[in-house]
């Protein structure tokens, strides 16, 4: 009797979603100091507005969206969103240089999956977005990690960067900015610096801007590497239509890239999604410009709950904010003969408190740090967090 055949040694040896793993620590959780905060997740703390339900729901009603769409994106949802893209950056932006996804995590994937192939060499900055990790991984595509440093805000560091391009001739550099999962917002100048990098190389820069609408402020350009040709040919960017408009169950998320390089991600998308869920497309369309005035105001709203974060943390209690920004905080917890791991652990299941420790993101120069994802968390509930981490003994 032949032996049974083995899963994929690249898939096996991946580790498992990180997520549901730490939630399991808040089942012995008892309640004494109050509900349970889950700040484990990046998940929008409030609902669609009124006006985006009810375009799902017509949406939903139309039998136009339960037939297949277009590989790449109904056309109305790309040319509006090449539109705003186009204002953002301001940079023209064709629809053709645009690609809508099931999601940002398979924007991602298609991305890594036109430019690097088995064996290549991509370069990540530690800490970093597990899930990113995870898929370069199960490509069999090795990771180099970039170190990013507490003393420099966790901002990659281009000489760095120059240094590990070179020694292992990258493919490509990915970058996640605000950052998941430091908070971390890469200047203008720091992008710049590192699409040269990726000019100089001969390599593509992915550039994750999921969290790009929860900047501080509303009036700054995130940068303007697509006003300029040098650097727009090389360039793939991310984005969460998810995250913006508080829909991550509707899975949708959008790609932009050159058009040389979009023939090869219809290909890949054909073979992985056939097309991207037509509801959610259908209902994006006009929310692209009638919700503007409603995502400024989700933006301030988490920005505030930043603030209150940081005022909570600010009470001297040993617990130090490395970094924040859109979603999340880099926290430094005050133990140091603890690794994140059981500091995590003890602060679900004694506090309440669901985080996720350092050692998700990267190796072991992240065991001092926990990520706080706290926008699905009220602000007078972030505000009675000090309390809860003095538990931690």
């Amino acid at each position: 009797m032949p032996e049974l055949p083995v899963a994929n040694p690249l898939v096996a040896d991946t580790g498992t979603p990180p997520i549901p793993q730490a939630r399991a620590w808040l089942d012995t959780y008892d309640g004494r100091h109050g509900p349970a905060l889950n700040l484990s997740q990046a998940a929008p703390g409030t609902p669609p507005p009124p006006e985006l339900r009810a375009a799902l729901a017509r949406a939903a009603a139309d039998p136009a969206t339960s037939s297949y769409g277009p590989i790449l994106g109904d056309d109305a949802l790309r040319a509006a969103y090449a539109a705003h893209t186009a204002d953002v950056y301001g940079a023209t932006t064709a629809p053709d240089e645009i690609a809508i996804t099931t999601g940002c995590n398979q924007a991602f994937l298609v991305a890594i999956l036109a430019v690097a192939k088995a064996g290549d060499a991509v370069l990540l900055p530690e800490p970093w977005y597990f899930n990113h990790q995870m898929t370069l991984q199960m490509l069999g595509i090795r990771v180099v990690p970039l170190p990013c440093r507490a003393e420099h805000g966790f901002v990659p560091d281009v000489a760095e960067a120059r240094d590990l391009m070179r020694r292992h001739a990258c493919r490509a550099l990915v970058l996640v900015t605000p950052n998941n999962p430091t908070g971390a917002i890469y200047s203008a100048a720091v992008l710049r610096g590192l699409a040269e990098l990726a000019a100089e190389s001969g390599a593509w820069l992915v550039l994750d801007e999921t969290y790009r609408d929860f900047l501080n402020t509303a009036e700054a350009r995130p940068h303007d590497l697509l006003a300029d040709r040098h650097h727009a040919d090389r360039l793939i960017q991310l984005y969460s239509f998810s995250k913006s408009y508080a829909m991550p169950g509707q899975r949708i998320g959008a790609l932009r890239a050159p058009l040389k390089l979009m023939p090869d991600i219809a290909k890949i998308l054909d073979c992985v999604q056939i097309c991207a869920p037509r509801v959610g497309q259908a209902a994006l369309v006009a929310a692209i410009a009638d919700l503007a005035a409603w995502r400024e105001a989700n933006r301030a709203d988490i920005v505030a709950r930043a603030r209150a974060f940081e005022r909570a943390l600010g009470s001297g209690n040993g617990w130090a904010i490395r970094s924040i920004g859109a979603y999340f905080a880099y926290v430094e917890h005050p133990f140091l003969d603890r690794i994140a791991t059981d500091v995590a652990r003890q602060l679900a299941q004694t506090a309440g408190v669901l985080v996720l420790p350092g050692t998700y993101f990267g190796g072991e120069s992240q065991t001092r740090y926990l990520r706080f994802a706290f926008a699905n968390a009220t602000s007078d509930a972030l505000a009675g967090i000090a309390a809860r981490l003095d538990l931690v003994q």
